[in-house]
């Protein structure tokens, strides 16, 4: 059985009647009383993170998985059509494994799943940074480069975000998956 001991940025453990990874850990060895491991730990479902305190040597339950690479394929219905990039087969997993990021993935996109040991997927996990198209956006005006202001425009995708007013249709932009914004334009 693993213990406090076996901490390391990464890890996935049990813990509260979820799956947690571990993001940052502290051994601490105060003059006064036993030592302790500080830590911060990330809920894989719900992306929450929270502080907690682990007296030294306390028992942890461990979760082996294993990272898959597959290409997105396109979408039916509420599921996502994946396929191993190794042996080809086809799978369909559920959109809510990708939280808000699906909106964002076009076809032949690569992502990665996260499987635990009987092969039951835990997380899906989308790039961090993709190149879309914009399709769709009101015009922009030469000299409105000066003001921070933003419009909608709608990406190849269907996902809508705000950038900035110089931004046209047909435009590459590169785009930030965790928090769905407008990062740069891309030089075609």
């Amino acid at each position: 059985m693993a213990d406090t001991s076996d901490f390391r940025n990464g890890l996935i453990m049990k813990f509260k009647n979820g799956l947690y990874t571990i993001i940052d850990f502290q051994h601490v060895k105060p003059g006064k009383g036993g030592a302790f491991v500080r830590s911060k730990l990330k809920n894989l479902k719900t992306g929450r993170v929270l502080d907690n305190t682990f007296r030294s040597g306390e028992p942890i339950e461990v979760v082996r998985v294993e990272r898959k690479k597959y290409q997105f394929l396109y979408r039916d219905g509420d599921s996502l059509v994946l396929m191993d990039n190794e042996t080809y087969e086809q799978i369909n997993v559920d959109r809510s494994y990708f939280g808000t990021n699906d909106k964002f993935l076009k076809e032949s996109e690569e992502v990665e799943l996260l499987l635990d040991d009987k092969d039951v997927i835990i997380l899906a996990e989308t790039p961090i940074f993709v190149q879309l198209e914009v399709t769709e956006t009101e015009p922009g005006f030469k000299g409105d480069t000066a003001t921070n202001v933003m419009k909608p425009a709608t990406l190849e995708t269907g996902a809508v975000i705000n950038v900035p007013i110089f931004i046209n249709a047909g435009d590459i932009l590169k785009i930030d998956t965790r928090e769905g914004r407008y990062v740069e334009r891309v030089k075609k």
